[in-house]
């Protein structure tokens, strides 16, 4: 039987995970990902909680230590993205460089043959092989989003145990059956570096500074101030401090000229998008094709166009404008329940463009 690797947060999910492989019968060994300070966000507390459930289970545990690279691979990129006026997100260059990058070449370095991880998706194999990527049973508790990088090499080396659970309830009551000790442990935040989720804070302690710079109307009319691009994100409407017949919305941010840019919500409307960076799970045959895409994890998907350019991006143009197309953010395309791929989005396209 082969060995399993144990992706171990010191949460209940990953406990789960651990226990069940337990109960199966498989050789698991348990490693805990020291991403930064211990006193920071509560990482300490994470590799005692690990450890303490693989001393239950009676498994090895082992402490990987990737502050370096998650550092300089993840932090530092989400700190100079806010710096170009991008709102980016964390997670799925994690997953992409760090949980299944490192930590799977660790799990090897172990000896482990599989990687098995707490994340809510679930996974299929063909008769030839072909790994398939899909939406977990607990559709509210989803990460297919976060993990459109992975390759098919990789997607063959991991195992998601919780794919088919359909609610945390049932998970948490497994925590209980197994007598694992953090049973009633609270979810985690949304990103785990940002302390209470402040991340105007984080930015303004890790050397964005508060610049001032004028807050314009689409049309051009200087509205008001603000206090720092980084303090914006588009499609926003509340905390914008300035008043107008109508709500306001941030269409665009400008870090060049140090400007938000804001307008009606018909303006916050895009017919569509340009995306780099692709990475296709499955790979697409034809130059143009229909699919769905998500904009963001919370966005349902919606039915899209898709052409392929010669420079490597892809244009995808939306059956309905979406709202606020974020730059910086990723756009995931799906066939059914199943992820195809994804890429960075870089622009938008307005319902004017051709």
């Amino acid at each position: 039987m082969s060995t399993i690797a144990v992706a171990m947060s010191g949460g209940v999910d990953s406990s789960v995970v651990a226990a069940l492989l337990k109960q199966q019968g498989h050789e698991l060994i348990g490693i805990t990902m020291r991403l930064f300070e211990p006193q920071t966000c509560g990482a300490g507390s994470a590799v005692y909680d690990a450890a303490q459930v693989a001393q239950q289970l009676g498994i090895e545990h082992h402490v990987a230590n990737f502050e370096k690279p998650f550092k300089e691979q993840v932090i530092d990129d989400f700190i100079q993205q806010y710096r170009q006026g991008q709102t980016p997100n964390p997670c799925v260059c994690c997953n992409r460089s760090i949980k299944f990058g490192l930590l799977l070449d660790k799990a090897r370095e172990l000896g482990a043959e599989l990687l098995a991880t707490g994340h809510y998706v679930q996974k299929t194999v063909d008769p030839d092989g072909t790994c398939h990527l899909r939406v977990a049973a607990n559709r509210a508790k989803d990460q297919s989003y976060f993990l459109y990088t992975l390759t098919q090499q990789q997607l063959g080396q991991v195992l998601f145990p919780l794919g088919g659970i359909e609610s945390k309830d049932q998970v948490r009551r497994l925590a209980e059956q197994f007598g694992l000790a953090v049973a009633q442990k609270g979810d985690s935040q949304e990103v785990c570096f940002i302390p209470g989720d402040d991340y105007v804070a984080f930015l303004e302690s890790h050397g964005i500074t508060a610049q001032t710079g004028e807050i314009i109307h689409v049309d051009g009319t200087v509205l008001g101030r603000h206090q720092g691009t980084h303090r914006y994100t588009i499609g926003q409407r509340k905390g914008l401090g300035i008043g107008w017949r109508e709500p306001l919305y941030v269409t665009a941010i400008d870090a060049a000229t140090n400007r938000v840019v804001v307008g009606e919500q018909q303006h916050i409307l895009a017919a569509g998008l340009l995306a780099e960076e692709l990475s296709w799970l499955i790979p697409q045959q034809a130059a143009a094709f229909e699919t769905s895409c998500k904009i963001r994890y919370r966005h349902q998907p919606v039915p899209c166009h898709v052409t392929l350019e010669a420079d490597g991006r892809c244009r995808v143009s939306f059956h309905k404008p979406q709202k606020s197309v974020t730059p910086g953010q990723f756009v995931v395309f799906y066939q059914d329940d199943q992820v195809l791929g994804g890429g960075r989005i870089v622009g938008q396209l307005s319902n004017e463009t051709p």
